[in-house]
Parts: C-alpha cells; sequence; structure tokens
C-alpha cells in the first residue's frame, strides 16, 4: 500500500513521517538523515520497528544503524528521480493539492506498470 501525504514547501517532511506510520507494522523504518530527530525514532520504536536512519554529524551521542539495510535506500531515491522525468511533477504546475497527488499517483501507476 502507497501512502504520501503533500506537504508546504517550507513545511520539513520529517513532521509527516510519524502519521504516515500509524496503522502500519513495519520491521524497519529507513530514512536518511534528515529525518533524525529524536521523537520519529522513539515512535519508530513504539510501533516496535526499527530505525535505519544514519545519525546527523552534529549529534553528541553518535546511534548506530544498520549501513547494509541503509543501502536499500537508493530504490526511493530511484523511484523519486524517475517521477521528476515527468515534467508536470518536477515542477508542480497545478495548484491546487489533490490534483498533484492525482498525478503522483497516475504517475507512480504507470511506472509500477512499466
Amino acid at each position: 500500500m502507497a501512502r504520501w501525504r503533500l506537504t508546504a514547501g517550507q513545511m520539513h517532511d520529517c513532521q509527516q513521517a510519524a502519521p504516515l506510520l500509524e496503522g502500519l507494522n513495519p520491521g524497519a523504518v529507513v530514512a536518511d538523515k534528515a529525518y533524525d530527530a529524536d521523537a520519529l525514532i522513539a515512535h519508530i520504536q513504539e510501533v516496535g520497528a526499527t530505525a535505519v536512519i544514519p545519525p546527523r554529524t552534529n549529534r553528541l551521542e553518535q546511534r548506530s544503524f544498520d549501513k547494509h539495510q541503509y543501502k536499500h535506500r537508493n530504490l526511493i531515491e530511484r523511484f523519486f528521480l524517475r517521477i521528476k522525468h515527468f515534467r508536470r511533477i518536477a515542477t508542480r504546475y497545478d495548484k491546487l493539492a489533490e490534483r498533484f497527488s492525482s498525478f503522483i499517483a497516475i504517475v507512480a501507476a504507470f511506472l509500477w506498470l512499466g
């Protein structure tokens, strides 16, 4: 099941991570350094999942993470690279969030089928 939430351009994506995890039972949550927040990591652990998020370099206490599992994050990065090949997605012509979200769904389905 795919989930996403559109946010305002000035809003940090990390704020939407916990609501996206609601109702899911993941074994691990893989994300980049931008998602290294104590509240999010605590929420991931409450759900019973492993946080595969590298610590930011300015952390006083560096956490360990599974580097082998983190290497699979490139699948997500490649997906975003592929959807940005569609001009309408890359430039966000649509002013309404539901239209833009609909085009993301269409492009994701197109890529999944192709």
